[in-house]
């Protein structure tokens, strides 16, 4: 039995027990609301459309009362026609081909009479209009905008703002309207006007210049909010209005940017904003920062901005976290432009590494690291030091880099940049990436005059803790490189040095050796330090004999790279005097573009007298140098090339690239010509390029004489897609060293305007084939920028490369979706079989 009315519906399925029960209801109900309305019975239409809007919210299908709710629309009877409209909002959207049925509804509508039937009309273009009923009628809503009734007034203005996001090309049509409505003394349709006015600006820059005439009119609007009285018709917390001064404040932002004249009108406002707002409740707290975001948008005076960053300081004391939150993330973008006045906050910047909130801790960080400078380098990295003691593990990766990041740049001396880095070893080992390593050691071989020392912490850290491997990576190269220095002066790091015997290193790095926290590559560090301290003229017999009796053990061992390496040491020992040339000491690197930037050769050395105080941040080392290290950082992308052993990212595919010594090639200098590895597994591409020793096997020649390395090969690029305003690139290397693998560096350009974001590269080979990408730089390729990714591919030699390639990006809000298949690289490639 169908209800009568909504009441009687809802009370029905109140009733019901059980979900199923509901269910039957309602589709029973549904079922008399389809008879009803095929029998077209007028009387009883209110109801059901009333009883099929609830079973809509529901969740139960309702889209076939679409066209009776048009029919609704179409009654004289006022009550019909509001849930009729009410109807179309709920039922249809832009989309739905009924809706061009309804705009002859809307248009009779809104030239009624009766302004409640008109504000029903502007309430439902404004929800539901599309381009092509925002075209029909735009004239009716011109019109509405010089309507003497403020509420029909403000109605339109949204419904303006509705078409000019639909058809930007109509914003012309209600710019001189849009003017008449920023007069209006209605706080209704000042706010809506002003919403319209700021969609202009936004959309079309023309329309900066046309409202900028403006600008008094709203610093009078502004000002007039701001000492006004108590309104109880607008008043929110004693503040008069606030969603009318954020709304002024915004469209200040936009009209004053790159204007100085407009500027300086809002100047003196914006400043009395700042001073008599109420900042102890979180109403005054968000027309604080809304006018802090416009002076720092505007060509604002020195002094306005220091105001502004002082105001985000004094949020960063507030107790919400949401506002410490905030005030962090806009400190973080004025940094760049205003320095000094945010350095005015770094303790309470600081103090918030210390919070419970880890979104807030993130904040911090970031904006920590873009404070350090030459003055307060010692006191911020200590914080900064102090904090990764304590850091969850998601930030010590990323702490790491930056603090050495920090001391390459601002170091004050290498001896400081030394204690430093060590300390950063012994805190957070696990989580050093290797280019922080390979940059320590090069700044280790270019001081001499601190080899000792190093050693020395290096060895007494080792004895203290082995479970950080990076710290025992680099305490075994160096004490294996500059192990007679060792010797020599003992242990320096004390008041009275200790003496340390050759027998001593040894038992220390064979104990890394048998460690449970050592790895294979730890495995490799250790055979090839104590193999080069045993070859030094002033190794013992006992410390030889010792050391071939643990590379005898190692032949055999069940690591193929370990067992080669034993097998070729073990083999040097047998050829007297060649091995002392094979194994001694490495020439100091080329200095090197490094993710901390190039090792620095003008810094002061600082102490090298070892004393209790003369650690990480001690005092009686020189001052800060006037001259920071002003050399490019190295990107990721550069940072992937050398571990892929590719050509720069950063340099044209077509252009010669120039001869630059590697990191491997350092060691294949000592040998006459390089032989390639006989492991036959897949290589792994996070292995550590870090040490230059570790990374290459060759076999011994009686000419230790260093070779030059060869010049780059010429590379040449092919585009792979040229869809869609993508460009797709692929540049193959090879190396005659290592047949049958190919890395391809993939780079992704737009042809075109618009930016491309959310790009997803995949790629797949034949089974005969492996496939290994590294992550791509960045998923939004802005034009004018060039993004890449890495890849490796294995095959047989003499087979050609083949790829499929799919690609998914979005492009001026269209996603886009594509599969290519490329083989268009050059025969023979991979090499001949």
């Amino acid at each position: 039995m169908p209800y009568y009315n909504l009441k009687a519906l809802i009370k029905g399925i109140r009733a019901c027990k059980t979900m199923a029960d509901e269910r039957a209801l309602i589709q029973q109900e549904s079922a008399a609301i389809r008879a009803s309305f095929r029998e077209e019975d007028v009387y009883a239409r209110y109801n059901n459309i009333a009883k099929l809007l609830y079973i809509h919210m529901l969740g139960s299908p309702a889209h076939f009362g679409q066209i009776e709710c048009l029919k609704l629309v179409a009654s004289p009877r006022f009550a019909d026609k509001r849930l009729g409209y009410l109807g179309i909002m709920l039922l249809l959207d832009e989309s739905q081909e009924v809706l061009t049925l309804v705009t002859n509804s809307l248009k009779n509508d809104l030239n009624h009479s009766n302004m409640y039937i008109v504000g029903l009309g502007l309430c439902t273009f404004a929800d539901i209009a599309s381009e092509e009923m925002s075209r029909d009628l735009a004239n009716e809503i011109e019109k509405l905008l010089g309507s003497s009734n403020t509420y029909i007034r403000k109605k339109a203005a949204l419904c303006a703002l509705r078409i000019i996001k639909k058809v930007p090309d109509l914003i012309d049509h209600f710019v001189s309207k849009a003017k008449s409505l920023l007069t209006d003394r209605n706080h209704g349709v000042l706010l809506a006007s002003i919403t319209l006015v700021s969609e202009m600006c936004q959309l079309d820059e023309g329309c900066l210049n046309e409202f900028r005439n403006a600008v008094p009119l709203l610093v009078r609007n502004l000002k007039a909010l701001v000492t006004t009285g108590y309104s109880p018709e607008h008043d929110v917390s004693g503040i008069s209005d606030p969603f009318l001064q954020v709304k002024i404040l915004r469209l200040l932002r936009f009209l004053g940017k790159g204007d100085v004249k407009a500027s300086e009108t809002m100047n003196d406002i914006l400043a009395q904003v700042a001073t008599n707002t109420d900042s102890t409740k979180n109403v005054g707290n968000s027309i604080l920062y809304e006018t802090v975001l416009t002076v720092l948008d505007i060509e604002a005076d020195s002094g306005l901005r220091v105001m502004a960053i002082n105001i985000l300081g004094k949020f960063l004391s507030n107790r919400d976290n949401n506002i410490r939150y905030v005030a962090l993330n806009t400190l973080n973008k004025v940094v760049s432009v205003d320095t000094n006045a945010v350095q005015r906050h770094r303790n309470i910047i600081l103090d918030c590494l210390r919070d419970g909130d880890i979104s807030i801790r993130r904040r911090a960080l970031e904006l920590s690291y873009a404070l350090i400078n030459e003055q307060n380098v010692r006191v911020l990295v200590r914080e900064l030091l102090a904090f990764l003691e304590v850091a969850d593990d998601e930030f010590k990766t990323g702490m790491t880099t930056q603090i050495s990041l920090a001391a390459e740049r601002f170091a004050p001396n290498k001896r400081w940049h030394i204690d430093t880095v060590l300390r950063t070893l012994k805190l957070a080992g696990n989580f050093v990436r290797e280019e922080i390593l390979s940059s320590f050691i090069r700044l280790v071989a270019h001081t001499p005059e601190l080899q000792a020392y190093t050693a020395s912490k290096l060895y007494t850290s080792l004895q203290a803790d082995i479970s950080q491997e990076s710290l025992t990576l680099s305490a075994v190269w160096i004490i294996g490189e500059y192990s007679e220095v060792l010797l020599e002066g003992g242990i320096v790091d004390e008041e009275q040095p200790k003496h340390v015997s050759d027998m001593d290193v040894l038992d220390l790095l064979l104990s890394a050796l048998d460690s449970p926290y050592t790895n294979h590559l730890t495995r490799q560090f250790v055979l090839t330090s104590i193999t080069k301290m045993a070859s030094r003229p002033t190794a013992s017999s006992e410390q030889q004999q010792r050391v071939a009796e643990v590379l005898a053990k190692h032949t055999t061992s069940p690591e193929l790279e370990l067992q080669q390496r034993a097998v070729e040491f073990a083999s040097l020992f047998t050829l007297g005097e060649l091995k002392v040339g094979v194994l001694e000491r490495m020439p100091p690197p080329e200095p090197k573009a490094t993710v901390m930037g190039v090792v620095s050769e003008n810094k002061p050395v600082g102490s090298t007298r070892a004393t209790k105080d003369a650690d990480l941040l001690g005092d009686e080392v020189t001052s800060p140098t006037s001259q920071a290290n002003g050399q490019p950082t190295q990107s990721n992308q550069d940072l992937l090339a050398e571990i892929f052993g590719s050509s720069n990212s950063s340099a044209t595919s077509t252009s010669p690239q120039p001869t630059q010594k590697t990191t491997v090639q350092d060691i294949l200098g000592l040998f006459d010509t390089p032989t390639p590895s006989t492991t036959t597994s897949a290589p792994v591409l996070t292995s550590s390029s870090a040490f230059p020793l570790l990374q290459t096997q060759s076999q011994p020649t009686p000419t230790p004489q260093p070779a030059q390395p060869p010049a780059a090969p010429r590379l040449t690029s092919y585009t792979a897609y040229a869809k869609n305003e993508l460009k797709i690139t692929l540049t193959p290397q090879t190396s005659v060293a290592r047949p049958g693998v190919v890395n391809i560096m993939a780079r992704f350009q737009v042809t075109g305007s618009n930016a491309a974001s959310g790009l997803n590269f995949q790629a797949a080979v034949p089974k005969s084939q492996q496939l290994q990408m590294l992550p791509l730089s960045s998923p939004d390729v802005r034009p004018g920028a060039t993004e890449s990714q890495q890849m490796r591919v294995i095959a047989p030699p003499g087979v050609n490369v083949r790829l499929r390639l799919r690609i998914s990006y979005t492009l001026a809000g269209q996603a886009i979706q594509d599969q290519v298949d490329f083989s268009g690289f050059p025969p023979g490639l991979t090499g001949s079989t």
